[in-house]
């Protein structure tokens, strides 16, 4: 029995696993650094289109509609829960020595900084990003992109440039109408769940309040317009395998964005708050 033991826990079985988790880790590392380079190289080629003025403007205003007034009702709804629970959060912890308008602070700087941008983007994650790389994975296993290359036909102006130049300019100002309408909805919440008018509710929220906010907040909201569908373009074009490579391309790029956009939040507080 000593001897089974040794050999399923020897020396050769712990290297040979050590080794299988190091070439895992391998594997991912390439993977990771290959998905990199493709991003920058498909984000040159963005802007090198864009400068040309290669890029089709009617592309670009039916993007834009797509993206921003259809989204608006989705985005409305989101910063209205999210100004309204926060408001009802604070309110609960607020009651005691800590004075009520204090809540107008909390609830302003929570949504405007942080909630209503990264909600926002989460949001057009699921709506935007999924449906633009099944779009191009669609196309790409049904040899439409490679028709449009035997055409003489670059993908990138016509298909990954008006998507990314759209989301540049229409995220933001979704992101600026979750702004308002959170803090409006924190308001009406505070109102009814520990009874602080607008004035308590606005003294607070300018007491502690900077201009550098809210072009912090619409900055966020810029560099998410730009990642979400470029990583979206990116991997539609990589898709491969028919229907179930484009259901595989589509979760792994809702998956790749959403820690994209988590990742890119974390580092804007000590790259322009400090």
């Amino acid at each position: 029995m000593r001897a089974v033991d040794e050999r399923a826990w020897g020396p050769g079985r712990l290297s040979r696993g050590l080794g299988d988790w190091l070439v895992r880790w391998a594997h991912l590392g390439e993977e990771t650094a290959r998905h990199a380079g493709e991003l920058a190289t498909l984000l040159v080629r963005v802007v090198t289109e864009t400068a040309r003025g290669r890029v089709p403007l009617r592309r670009i205003v039916e993007e834009m509609q797509w993206m921003g007034l259809r989204s608006v009702p989705i985005v409305l709804v989101t910063a209205t829960l999210s100004g309204v629970v926060t408001s009802q959060q604070g309110g609960y912890q607020f009651t005691g020595a800590v004075p009520l308008y204090v809540l107008g602070s909390v609830v302003a700087s929570s949504v405007i900084l942080e909630l209503a941008p990264v909600l926002t983007a989460i949001v057009l994650i699921g709506r935007v990003g999924a449906r633009i790389t099944a779009e191009l994975g669609t196309m790409k296993v049904s040899e439409q992109i490679d028709a449009l290359y035997s055409l003489g036909r670059d993908p990138v102006p016509v298909l990954v440039a008006p998507r990314v130049v759209a989301g540049v300019v229409v995220v933001p100002v979704l992101v600026a109408i979750a702004d308002v309408v959170g803090l409006f909805a924190g308001m009406f919440a505070a109102r009814a769940t520990v009874g602080l008018g607008p004035e308590a509710f606005f003294y607070g929220a300018r007491l502690y309040w900077h201009n550098w906010d809210l072009f912090y907040s619409l900055m966020k909201g810029v560099v998410f317009g730009l990642v979400i569908p470029l990583v979206a373009t990116h991997m539609g074009l990589r898709t491969r395998g028919g229907a179930e490579g484009v259901g595989k391309a589509t979760t792994s790029a809702v998956m790749f964005m959403t820690l994209a956009v988590l990742i890119l939040d974390a580092l804007f507080p000590p790259l322009f708050l400090n």
